[in-house]
């Protein structure tokens, strides 16, 4: 009796002890292995970083959908304009993969049928379902809206010029800022064709004189104070073009042809199964691929967004291994020394500390993002807006994945 007494005594102190030595370890195996050069000083200790992230993630933990709970097709309800988004049509997943809130806006009416056909609109666009195109990528299309609504307008036609690419279906060209847009945010799926060239035009949001393009499906405008003065003076001193979020505007299309049409359709109200819309109804996950300089972000498995990056160049390579979002600045200066090298890079916008002193940022002294040209001590170089949006998207917690 006694000898038994003895062993399970020293198996509850064996197993006391295993405990403690298993909670003082890294539960991440990235957290063994650190680059021994990191862009900047950790801000946080590797203990802190885990604390934060668990925390982060154990408040958010009620915010994921149980997906036992939603409706079979896939709904979400907007409660800033009262309407819901589904996938009978395939609407909410275009919407999520194509721009969702930035390109076309929230919905401003539910599915209705106009000419035998399954429509909604959004705020900047009209989208149609397209039955002989099921399971293909044209089974949402959306409709040409700015020939709809420019219908009575004469543009004159472009010539072909250097530097600027001519689009002979419509006889326009694009170039600049509008061009790279175009390019970043959907091409031609998007936003057709140029219909005119840029021209200066007063703007129906402000009053003000801007800059303006005009698209089969949208209207474009530039607004330069959407970029900070300081990354503006940046980007002439270093023959950089860089991007803000938000300096190319889009039209409401979408309201303004509901308002053609003279329809007001009834808010509605949310299904009891359907979920309100918020990027944290699925499980995000941001994934960066160092071989192609490409980062992904995730939600459930769906890729909703694309953006180049510059990693670290060798000596200073970026980590890889799986790590998660811990700390986040929308703006910081950072300082400091690895490799005989010393550094000092005021007003840095947009800083999410993924792993020691490794961050995702945006950046003003280069625009090399996606050109296989890797520039860092070891952080993640994002243009400003690519930064931005993934910073208004992530969370603390949120996972991400480095690999080649």
């Amino acid at each position: 009796m006694k000898r038994y007494s003895y062993l399970a005594t020293l198996c509850s102190s064996l197993g006391t002890l295993l405990l403690i030595t298993w909670l003082a370890m890294p539960h991440d195996l990235a957290a063994r292995h650190r680059p021994p050069v990191a862009d900047f000083a950790p801000p946080l200790s590797p203990a802190a970083e885990r604390a934060a992230v668990a925390s982060a993630r154990q408040m958010q933990q009620h915010a994921v959908q149980d997906a036992a709970v939603l409706p079979a097709v896939q709904t979400n309800f907007f409660a800033a304009t009262g309407y819901h988004v589904s996938d009978r049509a395939g609407f909410l997943t275009f919407w999520r993969q194509n721009g969702g809130l930035l390109i076309f806006g929230y919905p401003i009416s539910g599915e209705l049928v106009e000419d035998g056909r399954i429509v909604q609109y959004f705020e900047r666009a009209r989208f149609e379902y397209h039955p002989e195109n099921y399971g293909s990528d044209d089974q949402v299309m959306l409709t040409l809206l700015g020939r709809v609504l420019t219908g009575d307008r004469d543009f004159p036609d472009g010539a072909p010029t250097e530097g600027r690419v001519y689009f002979p279906e419509t006889r326009q060209t694009l170039g600049g800022r509008f061009l790279k847009f175009w390019e970043k945010r959907g091409g031609l799926k998007i936003f057709g064709y140029p219909i005119s060239e840029p021209i200066e035009e007063i703007s129906p949001t402000d009053g003000q004189v801007r800059i303006t393009q005009y698209f089969e499906r949208a209207r474009l405008e530039y607004v330069p104070e959407a970029m900070p003065a300081f990354y503006r003076q940046m980007e002439s001193a270093n023959g950089v073009l860089l991007a803000a979020l938000h300096e190319i505007r889009l039209a409401d299309y979408g309201r303004q042809a509901l308002a053609q049409r003279a329809l007001a359709p009834p808010v509605q109200q949310q299904l009891p199964a359907a979920a309100e819309w918020a990027p944290t109804n699925w499980v995000r996950h941001i994934e960066v691929d160092l071989t192609a300089q490409m980062l992904t972000a995730y939600e459930g498995g769906m890729a909703i967004y694309r953006a180049p990056v510059a990693t670290g160049r060798d000596g200073f390579n970026t980590p890889t291994g799986t790590y998660a979002v811990y700390l986040k600045y929308p703006i910081q200066t950072m300082q400091g020394s690895a490799g005989g090298e010393s550094w000092y890079v005021p007003d840095i916008p947009w800083v999410q500390y993924v792993v020691g002193g490794v961050a995702f940022h945006g950046t003003y002294w280069h625009d090399r993002w996606g050109s296989g040209v890797r520039m860092s001590h070891g952080c993640i170089n994002l243009n400003i807006d690519d930064a931005q949006w993934l910073y208004e998207w992530a969370d603390i917690g949120t996972s991400v994945t480095i690999r080649y």
